[in-house]
């Protein structure tokens, strides 16, 4: 990455415009090889049976799909304009945001003007090597991202070979990679574990109080607040521990039997769980990956600071998606959400952190109630696939995310706000739901009605 900073801008900008054509082609085998019904499309799987031959060139972004234009009969007509629109835009759109990200900094710049209102010119860069982290890390959640919608806007189904591995490969970035979390700017007299100090023009400086200096660091797991001092304590780790058994234990099959009472009904659900969590393949993630958490948690330093944070931004972001999925389904007696949902959210969480989900988990309705609307009124299939949405939060608060933190940061000061508006929300949302599901069924029933009313007239 740093390499990359060191390049000619145009150079650098033309690098990561091929590579992210590559990160497309990936993001097209995904979609077609990783769904619950694979499609032999993506010239990177296997040839369908009554294809024509195919060449290397058919593997090249942009140029091979234009070629494999030859196979419409086979795939259907014009096939292959989203894959090659989808890898035109993972190169624009990687570019843009490097940009945004890197060169202009317009994560970190809004902030500091939001702290200190002073001119463009009055600011020095932070060092890429922050920026660049946080670039990459953004692009690997896209790309995760991007395959999973499509796949769910396809199926109506998120795949767990998508967001095991990229929950996994979230935790592992903030591990080793801690400055590709979100950034936070602040005024503190001494510097967090994981900081840099804004180097700022002597104008600016003295404006600051003495002894105080403007820091970038991550948006940790008590962001706004200071890294707590306790951090290293046993009552640490448990958190970690609990939030990564959490995940594992979404990830077993989750079957309940109470017909023959509560009691009966959980210890038959724990003894399966238990039983799946000590077999393959989950068996091979789930211990190691506890242990990993304590051998983590023992270093300490940033490596802790990193993974204890993704670690609560999984069990958060993934917990609210998990709420709102069992609340929904008592409130329409049937499946409001699929479970694809909760483990999308879950990796999303690891790069982000449970603040940037809290807020996600707010901005994802108001697509999906539109567009939820819309099928309603023309009567057509009122199965919608969440996951689109929720990626389109995730990438509007990653992209706005200074803006985003500027004005809810101050929510997350007051430690039993977020909570307490969390639940009214959830329970809310529950009888919301509860009346809609009366308006469709009364609404429906009436129509059915009519319609065999006049049936019998005729």
């Amino acid at each position: 990455m740093i390499a990359l900073a060191a390049l000619p801008m145009p150079l650098a900008l033309l690098t990561i415009f091929l590579g992210s054509l590559l990160l497309g082609s990936l993001v097209n085998w995904a979609i077609y090889q990783l769904a619950w019904n694979p499609r032999e499309i993506s010239p990177w799987g296997p040839t369908p049976d009554k294809a024509p031959a195919r060449h290397w060139t058919d593997r090249i972004p942009l140029l091979g799909w234009w070629g494999l234009r030859r196979e419409h009969a086979i795939h259907g007509r014009g096939f292959w304009v989203r894959p090659l629109l989808i890898e035109l835009a993972m190169g624009f759109g990687l570019v843009g945001l490097y940009v945004w990200v890197v060169l202009n900094q317009r994560l970190i710049i809004p902030q500091v003007e939001d702290i200190l209102p002073l001119p463009f010119g009055l600011l020095n860069v932070v060092p890429s090597s922050w920026t660049l982290a946080t670039f990459f890390s953004f692009a690997v959640l896209i790309v995760l991202m991007t395959a999973a919608s499509f796949i769910d806007i396809d199926e109506k189904i998120i795949p767990d070979e998508i967001t095991v591995p990229g929950t996994l490969l979230g935790l592992l970035l903030a591990t080793l990679l801690p400055l590709g979390l979100l950034p936070h700017v602040d005024i503190r007299s001494t510097p967090e574990v994981v900081s840099t100090p804004i180097a700022l023009s002597p104008v600016a400086a003295g404006a600051l109080t003495s002894g105080f200096t403007m820091f970038v660091e991550p948006v940790t797991l008590a962001a706004p607040r200071t890294w707590p001092v306790a951090a290293s304590s046993w009552k640490y780790l448990a958190v970690g521990q609990a939030c990564w058994w959490l995940w594992c234990f979404a990830l077993t099959p989750r079957i309940w039997r109470g017909r023959r009472g509560v009691c009966r009904g959980l210890s038959v659900l724990l003894r399966r769980v238990a039983r799946v969590l000590t077999q393959r393949p989950l068996g091979v993630i789930a211990w190691p990956g506890s242990l990993a958490v304590a051998v983590v948690w023992w270093w300490g330093g940033a490596v802790w600071i990193g993974l204890l944070t993704s670690l609560l931004g999984l069990a958060v972001s993934g917990g609210l998606v998990w709420g709102v999925r069992l609340v929904g389904t008592a409130a329409l007696q049937r499946e409001a959400m699929g479970f694809g949902d909760v483990t999308l959210m879950m990796m999303v969480g690891t790069f982000l952190g449970w603040q940037a989900g809290i807020i996600i988990f707010f901005i994802a309705p108001f697509a999906g109630l539109i567009v939820g609307i819309v099928q309603f009124v023309s009567r057509s299939d009122d199965v919608i696939p969440y996951g689109p949405f929720l990626c389109l939060g995730a990438l509007l608060v990653m992209v706005r995310w200074a803006d985003v933190w500027n004005r809810s940061q101050f929510a997350f000061e007051a430690g039993w706000l977020v909570p307490a508006i969390l639940i009214v929300c959830i329970v809310l949302l529950g009888l919301m739901l509860a009346v809609w599901q009366q308006i469709k069924v009364r609404l429906w029933s009436d129509d059915a009605r009519m319609t065999n009313d006049r049936g019998r007239s005729a």
